[in-house]
């Protein structure tokens, strides 16, 4: 029988790859537990996701697939090998790629836009910000220790292309975005 549990982390540890362990409160399992999280918001949008969507789907899967890389990468301590498949400029590449393509047809913003819309782009929305969060515990683990810097351009690209496409989305079920009202 395989068991989900191995009772290592019950003292408030958890294993890094290699083996090393550090408390379940490190800043190193706060930032890939951040990222995970962004991978698990991923998975949800992609269930409320109208099927006809099948480029958007495409992009999130392997969103999903690069965060596990990251993650891996991230779960890696300091001094030890790191992951033969990691993120790479390539990857930040095909992120602003995907950007130029997709907010062509959506044009220039004038002004912020609430994050509201159909299910989907609504947690599209979500998963911006979660993207943002492991963005902002990444950039105090690299004050604390050097990391490769193409993983601070990596999720921010990531956050810029989860807002264009949840505006993709809103777009597609004819959702029309609406800035804040400052007035009220």
């Amino acid at each position: 029988m395989v068991r989900f549990y191995t009772r290592q982390g019950d003292q408030g540890e958890t294993g890094l790859l290699g083996g090393a362990r550090v408390g379940k409160d490190a800043l190193r399992v706060e930032v890939y537990g951040n990222v995970d999280e962004l991978a698990s918001h991923l998975g949800l949008v992609e269930s409320r996701l109208d099927r006809s969507l099948k480029d958007v789907t495409e992009i999130l899967v392997r969103l999903q697939d690069e965060l596990f890389m990251l993650g891996a990468e991230l779960a890696t301590p300091k001094g030890a090998k790191l992951p033969a498949r990691r993120i790479e400029e390539r990857h930040v590449q095909r992120l602003e790629e995907e950007l130029d393509r997709l907010s062509a047809p959506i044009g220039a913003l004038g002004s912020f836009v609430l994050p509201r819309g159909t299910e989907a782009a609504a947690e599209l929305h979500v998963a911006r910000t979660v993207a943002r969060r492991a963005e902002r515990s990444l950039v105090r683990l690299a004050r604390e220790e050097t990391l490769r810097e193409v993983l601070l351009c990596y999720l921010n690209r990531l956050s810029d292309l989860l807002f264009a496409l949840a505006l993709t989305v809103n777009r597609a079920a004819g959702f029309v975005e609406r800035p804040p009202d400052y007035s009220r």
